[in-house]
């Protein structure tokens, strides 16, 4: 009897509620240019009440695309089904496809050939969203191999990637059932980490990220308490994975600016007092753990300020800075003595009873003011030296060009 041939992907649909989205969807799995004999969709219908199940398993047995279908009670998040998936698939790779979005037609083709010659085990195709928005910066230019440490690709953490399936079952990576939302961060970032590099596809869309007119799209909905146990997961999965360091820091970036500042933006001025206080409650040992002058000096100093006054407990001090921000007030730029630092005043700067310290409020990373940009003295130092030399060095050249005319 022959055993049926391994596919390249298999493309894993979670589904609850998803039509008519649904349809779309395993449209644009059927149309990929990389030919229904080298793919398998595995679809979990997660407890859906509107026709998906019913729906999945009509498509299943007309398509050309060998299809399984499971049936299962509503599991309460995306994390199940997914595992559920993953635990049926046995395509080389696998790719976590989300029932409200679609493919771009040559998706799969594309990304199994990158990963393929690349022999990397992430890879990320161009995303762009369809009424919402999605990731950018990453998109620059398509790279064969990046990392977290030389790419933007730490900035987008969803699932919508290729996975290579030898890697999250050499490691036995699967989402974290008990996280409410940010489980696929906490995923892809341990794949990141983990594997064997990175390659992004730049001059193809992929991908097109579905904005529901429904608003039932999870990224719409949760509590801040969920968001914190995603923060919390995240900081104890880099510390596990990253020893200290200057590469642990840069990561801690992340999570910090995606995630913790979020919580006490400009929303936090809207918050009731008993919120505001849980809130501070819930970061205090996230800042005890995690939060370090590293991390700190990697952060502009509008955001910095803001972590800070978190870190010491400040709540009011938290005010102070988003009133002032909101307001769209400039602050001065102030000169060390030595004229070795620059220091942005925005509120409380030099203010010891605000427990923040003048490294709070100094320029460590190029940073925006007034709508300019500028950087710490040593940088604009190490360019201005970088001038000169340029300068004397074609200085020097036109003597010696001026010299050989007059010996001619």
């Amino acid at each position: 009897m022959n055993e049926k041939p391994i596919p390249d992907v298999t493309v894993i649909i979670g589904a609850y509620e998803a039509m008519p989205y649904l349809i779309r969807c395993l449209e644009s799995v059927e149309a990929q240019t990389i030919g229904a004999h080298r793919i398998e969709i595995v679809a979990v219908d997660d407890g859906s009440t509107d026709g998906t199940g019913e729906y999945l398993e009509e498509f299943a047995g007309r398509s050309a695309v060998p299809t399984r279908v499971v049936r299962q009670a509503n599991s309460g998040g995306p994390s199940g089904p997914r595992n559920v998936g993953l635990g049926l698939a046995r395509g080389r790779y696998v790719f976590f496809l989300d029932a409200d979005d679609y493919f771009g037609e040559e998706a799969l083709e594309r990304m199994v050939e990158r990963a393929d010659r690349a022999n990397t085990d992430v890879v990320l195709g161009k995303v762009i969203g369809v009424n919402r928005g999605a990731p950018r910066s990453m998109w620059t230019a398509t790279k064969d191999r990046v990392n977290v440490y030389n790419s933007k690709v730490i900035y987008t953490l969803s699932a919508q990637k290729l996975f290579r399936r030898e890697l999250l079952e050499r490691i036995g990576l699967r989402f974290d059932e008990e996280l409410k939302t940010g489980e696929d961060a906490l995923f892809t970032m341990e794949a990141y980490l983990r594997g064997a590099g990175v390659s992004v596809i730049s001059n193809y869309t992929c991908y097109h990220l579905v904005g529901r007119d429904d608003g039932k799209h999870v990224t719409k909905s949760g509590t801040y308490e969920w968001r914190f146990d995603s923060m919390r997961a995240m900081m104890a999965l880099i510390h596990r994975l990253e020893p200290a360091g200057p590469k642990r820091d840069f990561l801690m970036v992340r999570p910090f600016t995606v995630g913790m500042m979020q919580q006490f933006g400009p929303g936090f001025l809207r918050d009731s007092e008993e919120v505001r206080r849980h809130k501070m409650e819930l970061a205090a040992p996230l800042m005890d753990t995690y939060w370090n002058d590293g991390v700190a000096r990697l952060i502009k100093v509008a955001e910095r300020l803001r972590l800070a006054a978190v870190a010491r407990g400040r709540a009011d001090v938290l005010v102070d800075m988003l009133t002032y921000v909101r307001e769209k007030s400039v602050p001065d730029v102030v000169s060390s003595r030595k004229g070795d630092k620059l220091f942005l005043a925005y509120p409380h700067f030099r203010d010891r009873s605000s427990g923040l310290s003048d490294s709070d409020f100094e320029v460590t990373v190029p940073d925006w003011h007034d709508g300019k940009r500028i950087e710490k003295p040593e940088a604009v130092a190490r360019r201005a030296s970088l001038s000169r030399r340029v300068v004397r060095r074609m200085r020097r050249d036109v003597r010696r060009w001026k010299a050989r005319i007059s010996a001619a």
